[in-house]
């Protein structure tokens, strides 16, 4: 077995302990291609610099979006036997976000390995929950690629077992609730219309409007659109069931 002091393509990881060997540990696997886990944490900004011959993650996340997919599909499938698939779908839906991806990177320490064009956007692009999901997927590709399905299931398995038993009950987000209402009173389904952006453009914030025939819109907001249609569906919700807005 590799040591942990061994290092991928140079400058792959930095300093202050961001050897290949050090996140290997955490994702308790070791790669028989290094330059594979280097690349799913190169962010673009490195590898549009032309002395960097490494590649980036964008193609990788690509990659590991579908084979989590998959994964946590036959998961969900095999541990929620008498689900319907209406709720597989939320649940899978829930497990696969971004958000979800971001705090798995957050628990293996993602944003201390990643390899980002350095700047004043540096610190804060390590804790951006988009570039932290991007990685994560990445991560999963490369898994993939140097080690197989098997390699996948064993990473995900640890990582997002918690999860899947945070949630037994079927889930049922605010989006889904709010079409639901609409459509047992025969309304047309809700709009969602973006209001504005604000905010860097690593870290964007986002106000979006949602309305239903017969009621005021309410907005909401979000680091993210789909976040940002959830808060907005929440509070609709929460007027038209005579809540409270929390």
């Amino acid at each position: 077995m590799p040591s942990n002091d061994r290092q991928g393509p140079a400058g792959a990881f930095g300093t202050e302990d961001r050897s290949s060997g050090d996140l290997e540990d955490r994702i308790e696997y070791r790669f028989s291609d290094p330059g594979l886990l280097s690349r799913a944490l190169t962010h673009p900004s490195v590898s549009a610099d032309p002395s960097h011959l490494g590649g980036d993650y964008e193609r990788l996340e690509f990659l590991g979006d579908r084979v989590l997919g998959l994964v946590i599909a036959e998961m969900i499938f095999s541990r929620f036997p008498e689900e319907a698939e209406g709720s597989l779908a939320r649940r899978h839906a829930k497990l696969v976000r971004k958000e979800t991806l971001a705090a798995v990177a957050r628990d293996l320490d993602l944003g201390r390995f990643m390899r980002l064009e350095m700047g004043e956007g540096e610190a804060s692009g390590r804790n951006n929950p988009g570039l932290l999901s991007d990685a994560c997927e990445a991560v999963i590709a490369a898994l993939y690629l140097d080690g197989g399905l098997s390699a996948v299931q064993r990473f995900i398995a640890t990582h997002w077992h918690d999860l899947i038993e945070a949630d037994l009950a079927p889930p049922s987000d605010s989006k889904t609730r709010l079409q639901e209402w609409a459509q047992g009173r025969g309304l047309a389904l809700p709009q969602y219309n973006e209001i504005s952006r604000s905010g860097p453009p690593h870290a964007p914030t986002f106000t979006i409007s949602v309305a239903i025939e017969g009621h005021l819109p309410l907005e909401g907001q979000g680091r993210s659109k789909r976040v940002a249609e959830q808060d907005a569906a929440r509070k609709l919700l929460a007027v038209l069931e005579g809540k409270a807005i929390g």
